[in-house]
């Protein structure tokens, strides 16, 4: 078991930057010949890629959205996580179970009852060993979206839900300090990086 690969997430509101940290991260494990994968949810597998497609673009009662992220998730821990991990490989998906309890809980008002048994059921023992959360002011992360892409049905909402979402999150990460590493967003590109390699090293090195 001590052999097991590490499983890093990335976690945020939408424009938080997480895809120009990604690159960094990337480069990290390069530099240092750690074997990763990449992945994202939903999404991550073939089917999670359709299911992908359906679940940002359709619009569909707030529950069945939830349990199809459960699905594209159970294929996405079986065909990519799980696999990768028993060959020692670190794994990094952009989101993953937090941003259910954030998008389809604080976001859409599912309870957290619910998600804690489809949690239970697709993740067993399954956690992330490290979570940087990309933290943002909802209004900032308004202005980026609108500036950098075409919206999809969860970046077209309303402030309240995504300060709904943003506020899911820090609750989540309060409750799993040791977890989580919370990322200000607003702060320098150089600022923020020194701050992700000082934790991979912490859990990684």
């Amino acid at each position: 078991m001590n052999n097991l690969g590490k499983f890093i997430t990335l976690e945020g509101v939408d424009g938080a930057g997480k895809t120009t940290h990604i690159e960094f991260i990337k480069k990290y494990l390069s530099d240092l010949d750690i074997n990763y994968v990449l992945t994202r949810e939903p999404g991550g597998t073939i089917l999670g890629e359709r299911l992908r497609e359906i679940l940002l673009h359709d619009e569909m009662n707030h529950e069945t959205e939830t349990i199809l992220m459960f699905a594209a998730r159970n294929e996405h821990i079986d065909k990519v996580i799980r696999p990768n991990l028993i060959k020692g490989n670190v794994v990094i998906s952009d989101r993953f179970t937090d941003a259910t309890y954030a998008y389809q809980a604080g976001g859409k008002g599912v309870k957290d009852e619910k998600i804690d048994i489809l949690k239970k059921w697709v993740q067993g023992s399954l956690q992330p060993n490290l979570t940087f959360l990309f933290d943002l002011s909802v209004d900032i992360s308004i202005e980026r979206l609108n500036k950098t892409r075409t919206l999809d049905k969860f970046e077209r909402e309303d402030k309240n839900f995504h300060e709904n979402i943003r506020q899911k999150y820090l609750m989540l990460a309060k409750l799993s300090p040791e977890r989580f590493c919370i990322l200000n967003s607003e702060k320098s590109i150089e600022k923020i990086q020194n701050q992700i390699k000082l934790k991979l090293d912490e859990v990684l090195r």
